[in-house]
């Protein structure tokens, strides 16, 4: 699903309100989340999952082409993990 498909839902699900409007409420949210999640903080939406901050440590890596040895820096990495009751919905389709 993409952005403007998502916009299409919301805007079909709440009746009465434009595709204008619902692009406004996507994108609030979305802007919301990738704030708290910039600002360091932990995302919980009940039901679907938690985004969170990992920091990653540095660590020597290979480059696969020409097998030399190679720094790779630290850094941060967004973590999703899924909420039980997505997880069970995931887990009860058949295929």
């Amino acid at each position: 699903m993409t952005r403007s498909e998502l916009i299409e839902k919301v805007s079909e699900r709440l009746e009465g309100f434009t595709l204008k409007q619902a692009e406004i409420i996507v994108e609030t949210f979305f802007e919301t989340l990738s704030e708290a999640i910039g600002k360091g903080e932990k995302v919980e939406l009940r039901g679907f999952g938690n985004f969170r901050i990992k920091t990653r440590n540095p660590r020597k890596a290979r480059n696969p082409k020409t097998g030399q040895s190679v720094e790779v820096p630290g850094k941060k990495v967004v973590y999703f993990r899924t909420g039980k009751e997505l997880r069970d919905l995931l887990n009860s389709r058949k295929g």
